[in-house]
């Protein structure tokens, strides 16, 4: 009877745990999709970004979304920690949305003096994104 009890106390913090894992999602871009260059000087390629969130979400098309990307480093001399950074890269207008999918054109990208160092100075896929609040 007790190790009865005690099964169906594991399969319920089980659900509840697998349950709570469920609500937490990531937003990201996707997938990218750009025009073919022509090689003309001053061209502007045109670039669609794919995102995982929509009208569901409360996503319709001009809405503004922040675009960030996570720098993870380790420290190699004292700690040996690694430390993990959430950097905005820049932001998207929304062009098209759908129930849980949404199409995202570039508005802005950060390349100041005054912002981080990135590798890759653009939007990717894997890039995270979120609503942008005023």
């Amino acid at each position: 009877m007790k190790t009865n009890r005690s099964m169906h106390i594991l399969v319920m913090g089980l659900f509840l745990l697998t349950a709570s894992m469920a609500f937490a999602r990531d937003y990201i871009i996707y997938s990218i999709v750009q025009e073919l260059p022509m090689g003309e000087p001053n061209e502007l390629v045109k670039k669609n970004y794919y995102i995982n969130m929509g009208k569901e979400q409360g996503i319709d098309k001009g809405a503004t979304l922040d675009v960030y990307r996570t720098i993870s480093r380790v420290d190699p001399y004292a700690t040996k920690k690694r430390y993990n950074y959430k950097v905005k890269v820049g932001q998207l207008k929304v062009v098209h949305s759908e129930d849980n999918a949404a199409i995202g054109a570039m508005e802005l990208i950060q390349d100041g003096k005054d912002d981080a160092l990135l590798e890759i100075e653009n939007l990717m896929i894997g890039d995270e994104v979120s609503v942008h609040l005023n």
